[in-house]
């Protein structure tokens, strides 16, 4: 169950809020859609209530705001716009980057994918799928988790008729299973269609909240539209012959040559036109809408029924005499109304639950098998309250419109791998795999140190260490470090970039296991693509000029942990940078500033001759450790000390430590909020 109290988004500048004292409750079990017009507040609302946007009041979600549920993706499945993904990804590759993610298992990416019917386009790259194909691979990771709640903003944007009707059955075989559905849209007559309740917005206000049947009896209600080029003239001797059989109708006048008559029927209207002569381009039983929420597309989805209504054109004057104004209309523009004795209440909608179904229309089209989703025939593609030959109309009772037919759910998740410090780390691994990008630059970092190697030897007077590792005194850093920074800046830039977890929360989520998760794979990376580095500049080197620039220095042990340590340390500064900045630019800005800007801080700051000296450092650790270090550990420990006391060394590690106080920092702060 949601539990929505006081929505309000904060003012923007001069303007009123976009969303004002909203409250609502979706229970569990049932379809709940949020209708209004482009503007209304739909998407802001959805955003409060998920903390994506800052503002007051409360969303719980089975008694608890988001902000408190451990797993929110376990919690409440979202799908608010285009799938925020990577556009290399393929769809089986991201489904199963965010399994890893939430911690279900790998197989349950092609159980959705299945449901869905995105089988056979498992390979697709995300950059490659239309919008409606996009609008279910979102649906796809909304469910993926099996979560409790779905929250969609506007799902059937961009599908079909038929893909529609079976995202429909879809949310209705959801709830019908216990589950909580929260949707938007801008069509009353879907919100009738498919929900249990509809809640109304307008200008960011809750202005009725009601179940479906008596959204249906007053928000909806039967009307004929006419086109003539006499309008104006036809809607007067209406109203004229209303009065004088004491009949409830009203006739609005809307833009350019149509009229919405409510009250009467195709009939009655075609019968007035040809006694009097006038000409009638279109005569059709349509649905309208009579309140705030229905501006936009709602009135003209449906297809109109044609109907009996033409005669020759007669002279005669125009009539003038228009009363009223339009209380709601379609366009949304002003227009002229002439109301005859308005009725206590609207008509309800017509009984659309009668049409007869083919038997192709009563089997289970397989949610897999997309070319069968819901088929449809001439009536069904008609609008749910049109007008049929031979119906029988009840004004006694409003039914709810005719539901969708229901679809196959992906199994359930009956069973829950345990919490597991490995699961950050095998996300971790498939976002960096997932895309072809590290595997570019770490070719192009390979193939610029091997040609920088290549030239430096033959021009010479570079040391060996500095040959093999291909840094020339000239760059402030070697293109293996600069390749791992920006590998490292890639592993949270990426995600603000292209947020794939995001979906739930609205930022990369700042824990510490995914910070160690990354910073470990960061890690792994930078030192695999400097053994590369290294083993590939002297290999070449061998091959080119013989094996005198390639023999094995005696400090072989102190160079290899120095270069190493530089190399990881790149990576780590790259990650860090970009958490905190959140951008992949900040992460390498911060990479490159080690060496130009650090590196002379530390030697401004340490310039000038020191009072005292820590001579005798090594002595000092074995008196206070007098059990000695298991394996020597002395040794190393000493070699990493001399590493940092390098002017790169000391900067490189300052850095890594300031940025990570910054990102801990930042996270303490959004937990605070």
């Amino acid at each position: 169950m949601i539990q929505a109290i006081g929505l309000t988004s904060n003012p923007r500048k001069e303007l009123p809020p976009a969303v004002d004292d909203v409250s609502f409750e979706a229970p569990a079990g049932r379809v709940t859609v949020l209708l209004g017009a482009p503007g209304a507040g739909k998407t802001t609302a959805l955003r409060l209530m998920l903390e994506l946007q800052q503002g007051r009041g409360v969303t719980y979600f089975r008694g608890r705001p988001l902000h408190r549920v451990a797993h929110p993706a376990r919690e409440v499945g979202v799908l608010l716009g285009d799938v925020p993904g990577h556009p290399a990804r393929t769809v089986r590759g991201h489904l199963r980057m965010l399994c890893a993610a939430t911690g279900v298992p790998v197989r349950r990416a092609d159980e959705v994918l299945e449901a869905i019917g995105l089988v056979s386009l498992r390979d697709e790259r995300l950059g490659t799928l239309s919008r409606g194909l996009n609008r279910r691979l979102g649906l796809a990771c909304a469910l993926l988790a099996d979560p409790h709640t779905l929250v969609l903003d506007n799902p059937a944007h961009g599908l079909s008729v038929r893909e529609n009707r079976w995202l429909y059955g879809l949310l209705r075989t959801y709830a019908a299973q216990g589950g909580t559905v929260l949707c938007t849209t801008a069509d009353p007559k879907e919100a009738a269609r498919i929900s249990d309740r509809v809640v109304t917005l307008d200008q960011g206000r809750v202005v009725a909240d009601q179940e479906t049947a008596d959204f249906a009896r007053t928000r909806l209600r039967p009307r004929v539209a006419v086109r003539s080029p006499h309008a104006t003239r036809l809607s007067v001797l209406l109203t004229k012959e209303a009065r004088a059989a004491q009949r409830s109708m009203e006739v609005v006048l809307e833009g350019g040559n149509r009229l919405s008559v409510y009250g009467s029927s195709c009939a009655s209207i075609g019968e007035t036109a040809f006694r009097h002569g006038i000409v009638v381009h279109q005569l059709a039983d349509e649905i309208g809408d009579m309140g705030p929420g229905a501006a936009g597309p709602s009135g003209a989805a449906a297809e109109p029924q044609p109907d009996a209504g033409a005669g020759a054109d007669a002279d005669g004057d125009s009539a003038t005499d228009q009363t009223g104004e339009t209380e709601g209309t379609e366009t949304g523009e002003p227009s002229a109304t002439t109301a005859v004795q308005p009725p206590p209440s609207p008509a309800p909608p017509q009984d659309a639950a009668e049409n007869e179904q083919s038997p192709q229309d009563d089997a289970d089209p397989g949610p897999h098998h997309p070319e069968r989703i819901a088929p449809l025939d001439d009536d069904r593609d008609r609008s749910d309250g049109a007008e049929h030959p031979g119906r029988r109309e009840d004004h006694g009772h409003s039914p709810r419109p005719p539901l969708a037919p229901l679809s196959d759910l992906p199994p359930p998740i009956t069973v829950r791998p345990a919490p597991s410090p490995l699961r950050p780390v095998r996300y971790e691994i498939r976002r960096a795999l997932g895309i072809g990008t590290g595997f570019g630059i770490g070719a192009a970092v390979l193939a610029v140190s091997v040609i920088t190697a290549v030239v430096l030897a033959r021009l010479g007077h570079t040391p060996q260490p500095r040959l093999l590792a291909a840094w020339p005194r000239e760059l402030p850093l070697p293109p293996a470090a600069l390749g791992a920074g920006l590998l490292g800046a890639l592993a949270f830039g990426d995600e603000f970039r292209h947020p794939a977890l995001a979906v739930d929360r609205g930022t990369v989520p700042r824990r510490l296991g995914l910070l160690t998760a990354k910073l470990l794979v960061a890690s792994l990376t930078a030192l695999l693509l400097a053994v590369l580095t290294v083993g590939c500049d002297a290999e070449v080197l061998y091959l080119v000029y013989g094996r005198e620039l390639v023999e094995v220095p005696a400090d072989w042990l102190a160079l290899s942990a120095s270069w190493l340590g530089l190399v990881v340390g790149c990576a780590w500064a790259g990650v860090l940078a970009a958490g905190v900045f959140r951008s992949t630019t900040a992460g390498l800005a911060a990479v490159v500033a080690v060496p130009l800007l650090v590196v002379p801080l530390v030697h401004w700051v340490t310039r000038g001759s020191s009072v005292r000296a820590a001579a005798g450092f090594p002595a000092r650790m074995r008196e206070l450790f007098p059990l000695g270090w298991p394996f020597g550990g002395e040794r190393y420990l000493e070699a990493v000390l001399r590493m940092i006391a390098q002017p790169v060394g000391g900067a490189m590690a300052l850095s890594v430590a300031t940025l990570l106080c910054a990102y801990l920092l930042t996270n303490l702060r959004s937990r605070v909020r």
